[in-house]
Order: structure tokens, then C-alpha cells, then sequence
């Protein structure tokens, strides 16, 4: 029985895929659930398995085909036979091993290199062997080949300098040594693009600042952090006191958890943080659900596994969606302030940033602190300067004095 393999359903805020690299070609067998193709959405990389064991014999849509779900992009023939293996003719045994290692090479580039970082890798006259892959799985990208190129111009030895009328015409570029690559855009990349440009527009944005004294936090967590790494078997890291402040923040001042709807304002009774992570594709936005019914455990371990599932691309499409505030954290790359923009349709999104040693004055005395710098950038069509201001003291007052989360006070 034939079987159309078809894009699987998307979420309504994805519209279209992009097919990254085939795993199969036609005529080759397939077993139930093994994977056929990557697909790469605005937000995630699926892979699509196969429904059935058979033999993929027809292949509708190649790589970097852009598809919309349902649509047809292969066929799987679960009643085909599999053809035996001919027996290798004599001569073929006695292949060179030189001819052998091309072939395996060869083999290699195919299985492993992007389509677009094969068809470079010809050009710049490289094998797998060269290049060391840095994508999903060990895959090599075009930027891989590049870097490959670069050093590979690098380590050549210098030949003589050839005479003036010896020279071959090339572009000016190539002449001085300055490489350029043009790629396209990720679907990851554009879309991104695509909403901070939405947030700017659409969105009256205004950053407030404060600074929070990260003594007392550091010192809780000083204090029993090998207890809690020793009970539950994972890191007692700063982001669950960032969230869980946030969650007291936005419980009192609803209105920066809210979003606008057209001429409605959409007020959440649930707390959704989105935790800003880093990947190989760029910057995704995981999405805490229910963060105030979660325990510092619950979000640790779960901020953790994001990280991790986002350095291998295995996040889901849901755990991407919706969100009621974000947190970004830039002091993590060393950023000492910055203006986070807003991921519509949220208001607001706080920026956390590197934590310094600074001299601070209190109660008359100049004192050295760790202090960091939180950034509040808002909605001003919904949230006035009193609120954003007052969210954000409240959050800062609540990982000076962490009693307030545990207490709710």
C-alpha cells in the first residue's frame, strides 16, 4: 500500500516549513518511526518519521523546498520488496584504496553535510574530512565550510609570487583576501526579525531601570546550595529567584502580565514565563507554564532541560507558543545593560544583566556590593509609568529580601 507522507498539522501562528535535509532517498527502505526529514519552522526544527516500515519510492519535494502543512512531499510503499543486493563484480573488489577512501568520503559529505554546505564544499575544493560540523547531529553548514575555507587559505604555504600577466582575472574580493559569504536567512532568523521590527512598530515601548542588591540571594543560595544540588540532584542556579520574583512582581500589579487584543485588553489569570535561551539557531523563548504553582525545584529543573533541549533542537512547537512575560538574560554573555524589546503580544519583558562588584552607599557608608541592573521595557499603550515603575521596585525588592517569595508577602 502506498502512503503519502505529508507535513504534519503547524501551529496557527506558523504558516509555512522549510525542508532541511532528506535522510532517505528513493529506493531506500524505511522502518516505522525512522526519521525522514528535518523540517525547519519559524520557531523549531521537527523531524518527520515514518508512519510505516516500506520503501520510500518517490521523493515530491526536495531540500530547502518551503511547505505548508498537509502538503504531499513524499510517498512510502509498505508492500514494496526489497530488491536484493547484487554481488560485486570481481574487478570491484580489487577497488584502490585511494578510489575506496573517495568513495567513503564522498559517502560521508552526503550524509552529514547540508545541501547548500555540499554544493560550497565542491566549490572550495574540501571533504568532510575537512570540515568539522557544528549543526544538529554533528551536520556540517555552510558556515562551517567557510571557516574551513578560511583556515585551510591560512595554513597554505605561500608560493611565489607569479608575474602580473600570469594572474587570473577574479573579483576584487578574492583578490585581497577578503572573503564574503552570502547566506539566507533561517526561518528562525527571519522571523525574528519579523517581530522585533512588529514590536517597534506596533508597540509604544519605554525601558524603566532599577539596580538590585544580589547579596542576600547570593547568600541564600551559598548556603545551601550543595543541599539542594545533594536532594535533588540538580544546580541551585539565579534564574529560579529571577522567576520567582517576577511571579510576586505581576501578581501585584496585573496589568504588566496583561496584553493588548485590539481595543481589548486581555488581563491573564495565569502566569506563563518565557525564559530566553540560547541555541544554534539563535535566541528561542522556552515557555514556563504556570510559573506560580512551580517550586524553585520544578523551575530549575525544567529552565535546565530547555537549555539543553535547545543546544539540540529537540524543543516542541508547544513549548515555544504564548507566554504572558519574558526574561531575558543577558549578563550571562556579559551585557551590563540593555533595552530588551517586547515579544508581542506580551507588554512587558524584564532584562537581567551582569552581576558587579560596585561601591554603593548605605546607611551613610560607601560600601561594595554585588549589584546588577535590571532594565523593564513596557507597553505604554497599556501600562503607565507608575506601574512598569512599581512592578519593577517590587521585583527588586524581592530578591533583596527572598522572604518575600517564599512568604508571599
Amino acid at each position: 500500500m502506498k502512503i503519502e507522507i505529508k507535513v504534519p498539522p503547524l501551529p496557527e501562528s506558523v504558516s509555512e516549513a522549510t525542508l532541511v535535509q532528506w535522510h532517505k532517498k528513493p529506493g531506500d527502505v524505511v522502518a516505522r518511526d525512522e526519521n525522514l526529514i528535518d523540517l525547519e519552522t519559524d520557531k523549531v526544527v521537527l523531524e518527520l518519521p515514518a508512519p510505516e516500515a516500506g520503501v520510500l519510492t518517490e521523493i515530491v519535494e526536495s531540500d530547502g523546498a518551503v511547505v505548508t502543512a498537509g502538503q504531499v512531499i513524499a510517498v512510502l510503499d509498505t508492500a514494496a520488496e526489497v530488491a536484493p543486493a547484487k554481488k560485486a563484480e570481481a574487478p570491484a573488489a580489487e577497488t584502490k584504496p585511494a578510489a575506496a577512501a573517495v568513495a567513503q568520503t564522498t559517502a560521508k559529505t552526503e550524509a552529514t553535510a547540508l545541501p547548500a554546505a555540499r554544493k560550497l564544499m565542491d566549490e572550495k575544493n574540501l571533504t568532510a574530512a575537512d570540515v568539522a560540523g557544528s549543526g544538529r547531529g554533528g551536520r556540517i553548514t555552510k558556515a562551517d565550510v567557510m571557516s574551513a575555507a578560511v583556515a585551510k587559505t591560512s595554513e597554505a604555504p605561500k608560493a611565489p609570487a607569479p608575474s602580473v600577466a600570469s594572474l587570473p582575472t577574479v573579483s576584487g574580493a578574492a583578490e585581497s583576501g577578503r572573503i564574503e559569504q552570502r547566506v539566507p536567512m533561517s526561518r528562525l532568523r527571519q522571523r525574528v526579525a519579523e517581530r522585533l521590527v512588529e514590536s517597534q512598530s506596533t508597540a509604544a515601548i519605554l525601558t524603566t531601570f532599577n539596580e538590585v542588591n544580589m547579596q542576600p540571594v547570593m547568600d541564600l543560595r551559598n548556603k545551601y546550595r550543595d543541599r539542594f544540588e545533594k536532594a535533588h540532584g540538580i544546580r541551585l542556579g539565579f534564574m529560579g529567584f529571577f522567576v520567582k520574583a517576577v511571579v510576586y512582581a505581576l501578581k501585584k500589579y496585573p496589568v504588566v502580565n496583561a496584553s493588548v487584543d485590539g481595543n481589548d485588553v486581555v488581563y491573564h489569570g495565569y502566569f506563563d514565563i518565557g525564559v530566553a535561551v540560547g541555541s544554534p539557531r539563535g535566541l528561542v523563548v522556552p515557555i514556563l507554564r504556570d510559573a506560580d504553582q512551580k517550586s524553585f525545584v520544578e523551575i530549575e529543573k525544567q529552565i535546565g532541560e530547555f537549555g539543553k533541549r535547545a543546544q539540540e533542537g529537540k524543543l516542541t512547537l508547544e513549548e515555544l507558543t504564548g507566554g504572558t512575560f519574558t526574561i531575558s538574560n543577558g549578563g550571562v554573555f556579559g551585557s551590563m545593560m540593555s533595552t530588551p524589546i517586547i515579544n508581542p503580544p506580551q507588554s512587558a519583558i524584564l532584562g537581567v544583566h551582569a552581576t558587579k562588584e560596585r561601591p554603593v552607599v548605605e546607611n551613610g557608608q560607601i560600601v561594595i556590593r554585588p549589584m546588577n541592573y535590571l532594565a523593564l521595557s513596557y507597553d505604554h499603550r497599556l501600562i503607565d509609568g507608575r506601574e512598569a515603575v512599581l512592578s519593577l521596585v517590587a521585583i527588586k525588592e524581592a530578591l533583596e529580601d527572598p522572604a518575600r517569595i517564599l512568604l508571599d508577602i
